[in-house]
């Protein structure tokens, strides 16, 4: 089973304040650590939302929305995307978070990917092909 981490954004998140060197070293082996138990497939840190923009549909039609965004709490600051055999090993990981960051106040989020089974026969054949070729549903 695939699922996300999220770390959510707060104040110096979305201010762009980097982490300090003991910081970034803390995560690192945070992440090694996990990386020894849960399968790590990928991860990063993201840009504040000052830099970014959302596309927001009203009846099909597409408005572009510049960031920042107002909800801070609602931000995605990170992720990080395991393997692994359940839930409950993830969340074993995601306790040990470093301390650290943002002075012990870190919200998590865990969510499990869905993988192509998960939609029974909705993508077979052609379908399942093409996901494939685009690497949408990937699995390592």
């Amino acid at each position: 089973m695939r699922f996300m981490i999220i770390r959510k954004g707060d104040a110096e998140t979305e201010a762009g304040v980097m982490p300090s060197r003991e910081l970034a070293q803390a995560m690192m082996d945070h992440h090694e650590e996990m990386g020894r138990h849960l399968k790590i497939l990928g991860g990063d840190g993201l840009h504040p939302t000052s830099k970014g923009a959302k596309v927001k549909f009203t009846k099909g039609f597409p408005k572009v929305l510049d960031g920042p965004f107002a909800e801070t709490k609602e931000v995605i600051a990170g992720y990080t995307l395991v393997e692994a055999p359940s839930l409950e090993a993830v969340l074993e990981w995601a306790k040990k978070w470093p301390p650290l960051d943002a002075n012990g106040e870190v919200e998590l989020e865990i969510r499990r990917i869905y993988e192509l089974e998960d939609f029974g026969d909705v993508f077979t054949g052609e379908l399942r092909a093409q996901t494939e070729r685009v690497g949408v549903g990937r699995q390592e």
